[in-house]
């Protein structure tokens, strides 16, 4: 057996975030390829690490492991660094594995930098053997690379919406385990000092099961209302392009796309939004994508499942960017 597979878990609401627990299911993927336990860091302030650890219950976690220092919060990034770094290496790690989310990749590059290592980033398949094969996504997703990862400890990422994560299966909840580390000052002077909290009962854009996007044809921010308007009836939220977030009818925290937020909803209502590759990055993981859109030769029509042209609406056979 070789040394345990140590999995990244973030948290929102006192449990893990989604993109930790499809993180989650491909650390467990490869400690049963490997034959080894699966443990995890718990990235969380050390008050609220214990309840976040018990929520990883029947997700096949044998062990949790909380950091024992009451300075550290999760945003402290080389202070989340230096104690993943040293975990990996007592525990003779054989690989991390994180969500490729901002943080994850944040994190995890200051870890392999300080562990003197590669790191594969944005990971879409993974399979271990003498020299790990590894499909990841680059360029914000418009290009697929295939890759040999060779290192003493794999440190990688996987990409956000691109894994289905697993189900718990009822098993019991993982032993926690409180870990001394030695943190520095520097490791403690850079960290986030305050967040602007979205608006109460406001469905995140990456959460969100219906997403109603608008470009620059919705034609000012006032024509948004109609937007906001179907999305509340249909329990979804508002997004928009990056011609939209530039001309101040959205803020940029709204922008889907390559340099905005990519999003899996069930449903995504593109509405007047051309598709250029920039936006269709940020789309492409919604399972089923409705366009509308006064121009048929668009290209957000090459990968709608259904187009919506003037009085006219027709099924599409997707073709995924």
């Amino acid at each position: 057996m070789s040394g345990p597979v140590i999995a990244l878990v973030t948290s929102a609401g006192g449990g893990p975030d989604r993109a930790s627990l499809e993180a989650l299911t491909v650390a467990r993927q490869i400690a049963a390829a490997t034959g080894s336990p699966v443990e995890a860091i718990v990235v969380a302030e050390r008050s609220s690490a214990g309840g976040a650890a018990a929520s990883l219950a029947g997700l096949g976690v044998a062990r949790a492991i909380v950091v024992e220092d009451d300075r550290l919060t999760p945003d402290h990034p080389d202070g989340w660094a230096a104690a993943v770094a040293q975990v990996a290496e007592t525990r003779a790690t054989s690989a991390i594995v994180g969500p490729g989310t901002e943080r994850g990749n944040d994190l995890l590059a200051r870890v392999a930098a300080r562990l003197d290592l590669p790191m594969a980033a944005n990971c879409l398949t993974v399979e271990p053997g003498a020299t790990w094969a590894i499909s990841r996504q680059r360029w914000a997703g418009s290009l697929i690379e295939d890759c040999r990862l060779t290192a003493r400890i794999k440190v990688l990422t996987i990409a956000p919406n691109t894994v289905a994560a697993g189900a718990p299966d009822g098993g019991a909840a993982p032993a926690v385990e409180s870990v001394p580390v030695t943190l520095t000052d520097a490791d403690l002077a850079v960290h986030v000092t305050g967040r602007e909290a979205p608006e109460r009962g406001k469905i995140s854009l990456t959460d969100a099961k219906v997403v109603v996007g608008g470009g620059r044809g919705v034609g000012s921010g006032e024509g948004f209302a109609e937007l906001e308007e179907l999305a509340s009836l249909l329990g979804g939220a508002v997004g928009g392009s990056r011609v939209v977030t530039s001309a101040g009818w959205r803020p940029h925290a709204d922008q889907i796309g390559q340099t905005g937020l990519r999003i899996a909803p069930d449903v995504y209502i593109a509405c007047g939004i051309s598709g250029a590759i920039q936006h269709i990055v940020g789309c492409k993981a919604a399972k089923h994508i409705v366009a509308i859109n006064t121009d048929a030769e668009a290209p957000i029509m090459g990968v709608a499942d259904y187009a919506v042209i003037g009085d006219q609406i027709r099924r599409r056979s997707p073709v995924r960017a």
